[in-house]
């Protein structure tokens, strides 16, 4: 019995893309229970060259990874704002944190801001103190002094795992790559 529940734990990476502050966070489902396992926000805050902003993104994200090893990725993505600049530097932060992933062979999924607080809060425009309200009751551990950043990237796993486990789940097939896609969809060639 005992095998068959380790077997049913999965690992799942949850990420917010910040230039400043990049929320993460990791939680283990096992049965029903889903645990957090770690929690936090790398800061670049104090770095000026945004180059040296995304390669910090990126390794740390990768040392998280193999501190963890979980099975997939869940990414917040960006919206759009009124600010350009603000938006291509948070595409950029969630690029990194992307391919962080990738090159560790990881499976990404990416999740609207408003799919997240959905999918926790049952209401797609709560605010972010909302949903860190609502993770509180939904995972076991202490998220209770976490950033809004960590939070957000603990709802993109959560988010996640809910996606990926409901009666829906499965419905559609996901791919690792560009080439596997058209493989299996030969009609989309351009």
């Amino acid at each position: 019995m005992k095998d068959k529940k380790e077997k049913k734990s999965r690992k799942i990476l949850g990420i917010d893309p910040g230039t400043n502050y990049c929320g993460y966070a990791v939680i283990v489902i096992e049965g029903s229970k889903i645990k957090l396992l770690e929690m936090g926000a790398f800061s670049m805050k104090h770095l000026d060259d945004p180059y040296q902003k995304l390669r910090k993104i990126f390794l740390d994200t990768q040392e998280v990874i193999e501190n963890h090893q979980p099975e997939s990725v869940a990414v917040e993505s960006p919206f759009y704002g009124k600010n350009v600049q603000s938006m291509l530097k948070l595409g950029r932060a969630q690029g990194v944190a992307i391919a962080a992933a990738m090159t560790m062979g990881l499976d990404i999924t990416e999740y609207a801001p408003k799919k997240i607080k959905q999918s926790i809060t049952g209401n797609g425009n709560a605010s972010k103190e909302q949903v860190a309200a609502m993770l509180n009751s939904i995972v076991i551990g202490d998220t209770h002094h976490a950033s809004l950043d960590a939070s957000d990237a603990l709802a993109a796993a959560v988010c996640h795992h809910f996606q990926s486990s409901g009666p829906l789940a499965g419905m559609g097939k996901r791919y690792k790559d560009w080439s596997s896609f058209l493989a299996d969809n030969p009609n989309r060639k351009g």
